[in-house]
């Protein structure tokens, strides 16, 4: 007869219970709390200024530029600006010499030049008259006038004078007279003067020139022996 029990143990081991872990409740947030909002913007694209010209050089630009227009403005003003008409004795002829000795003391003289004018401008010119007076020892004996003309832009015209003077009256310098006399040379002044004016656009700038020669004369076979012209600056 077979003998009751304690039933049998199992062959294999029960299983291990699941491993339990624990959170502090202070990590359990609320299951109610909403999280916060959030703006979402688009991201643009950064435009980089282009960087211009340093103000140093700005400002060094601004003064060349403005020194380079003062000197076209001065050369300008310096090649437009009128100028007076050079004038020279070309030729210088002496036809007659006569002089009377004291006390009478008269000079007899005919004397022909031949005048050069060059207009200096870049306008034309017309001048009104030539005029040549000739004195001696710095008394004027006499003068004679031309006709004008018309001298183109830097242009060049020859104008003949002829000066006739017959027994002009030099008692004050008779002693002077004598003495030129015995030396063999008489002095004579010879001035030249031309007046007009010169066409600049729309106006009209008067302008002269002037030109005075020494002339010294052997009177005995009247041929010049020396003679000295330079310009003058022109009177007011």
């Amino acid at each position: 007869m077979e003998k009751t029990g304690d039933p049998a143990a199992p062959l294999l081991p029960s299983p291990p219970p699941p491993p339990c872990y624990g959170v502090p409740a202070s990590r359990i947030g609320d299951p109610y709390h909403e999280p916060p909002a959030y703006v979402l913007l688009p991201a643009y694209p950064v435009r980089r200024r282009r960087r211009g010209p340093c103000r140093c050089c700005g400002s060094f630009l601004s003064a060349s530029s403005l020194f380079i227009s003062s000197i076209l403005i001065a050369s300008a003003i310096f090649f437009l600006w009128p100028s007076d008409p050079d004038i020279q004795v070309a030729r210088l002829r002496l036809d007659r010499l006569r002089v009377s000795p004291p006390p009478h003391a008269a000079i007899d003289v005919s004397l022909g030049l031949q005048i050069r004018v060059r207009n200096q401008d870049f306008f034309a010119l017309d001048y009104r008259s030539l005029a040549v007076s000739i004195g001696y020892r710095g008394r004027p004996l006499g003068n004679v006038t031309s006709d004008g003309g018309h001298l183109r832009a830097r242009g060049v015209s020859y104008v003949d004078a002829e000066l006739e003077l017959d027994g002009i009256q030099v008692l004050n310098d008779a002693f002077y007279l004598i003495e030129d006399l015995a030396r063999g040379v008489l002095p004579l002044d010879a001035v030249t003067k031309v007046q007009g004016k010169l066409r600049l656009f729309f106006l009209e700038i008067p302008v002269q020139g002037r030109i005075s020669c020494s002339v010294n004369v052997n009177p005995e076979t009247q041929i010049i022996i020396r003679q000295d012209c330079y310009p003058e600056a022109p009177s007011p």
